[in-house]
């Protein structure tokens, strides 16, 4: 794998599902601490996913995470299935079901993506009003996670930005987005908002990843096929946390 580890290429490598978890925990933790210690508040957005969901556990069980200044962060979602909160395909129901309940973070700091709409142009209205009243911003500004926590499909999606059905000329903050081969439509944060975050974690577990995971990291970035590629103008500020079955492919 020496071929890949170039210096912007930031790669922490784990055996498993099971380790990784642990490790990303690790690096949430001190980067929560961390910028508390400069700022008042911590932005943080997080995605959905089998990958992540393990993670997730561990934040609801973990005394190093019980520990944190909760009341001090501010919780988003990279992206949400139109569905219902209470839905099992829901983003916000694999977070509640994980870690909401444990740890000590007040209702007004989670702000999820009402998916449940009829009408997704509301969705993406009221959440893109939520983005500008909680970070302060002016609708022609784009907020600053301090943390992004992302997994990544077989197929290359990151959030909601799926292969071939995405607009990355829109000048928005959040996008409905439909699915064309009968999946659940989606709401997403785009693509300007996710790359403004100050840092951002990719985790990538499973065998299934291991031949996208080669094609993203060794072939010319082509963002509109492979939407991870929207990474690779910001690959400084990106950590990809890797399990042996992912990384299979790429020392072939």
């Amino acid at each position: 794998m020496e071929k890949l580890n170039s210096k912007q290429i930031k790669i922490v490598q784990a055996e498993n599902l099971q380790q990784l978890s642990q490790k990303t925990l690790e690096l949430f933790v001190d980067s929560v601490s961390q910028t508390l210690k400069k700022q008042n508040v911590f932005y943080l957005a997080i995605s959905g996913g089998r990958t992540p969901a393990d993670f997730y556990k561990l934040l609801g069980t973990d005394r190093r995470s019980l520990d944190l200044p909760w009341s001090r962060i501010e919780l988003f979602w990279v992206d949400e299935r139109c569905v219902g909160p209470d839905s099992p395909d829901s983003n916000f129901k694999l977070a509640a079901d994980t870690f909401l309940n444990a740890v000590a973070i007040p209702k007004q700091n989670i702000h999820r993506i009402a998916g449940e709409y009829p009408d997704y142009l509301q969705t993406v209205q009221e959440y893109t009003e939520t983005l500008q009243r909680v970070f302060k911003i002016e609708e022609w500004e784009v907020p600053a996670f301090d943390l992004t926590i992302l997994g990544m499909g077989p197929d290359g999606h990151i959030g909601s930005l799926l292969p071939d059905s995405y607009d990355f000329d829109r000048n928005t903050l959040v996008s409905e987005v439909y699915h064309k081969t009968g999946g659940y439509n989606r709401i997403t944060l785009t693509h300007p908002v996710i790359c403004n975050s100050q840092k951002i974690l990719v985790l990538v577990s499973g065998s299934e990843k291991a031949e996208m995971l080669k094609t993203a990291f060794t072939t010319k970035p082509n963002e509109i096929k492979y939407p991870v590629h929207t990474l690779w103008p910001f690959l400084k500020k990106v950590v990809w946390l890797i399990d042996s079955d992912a990384a299979k492919e790429l020392s072939n």
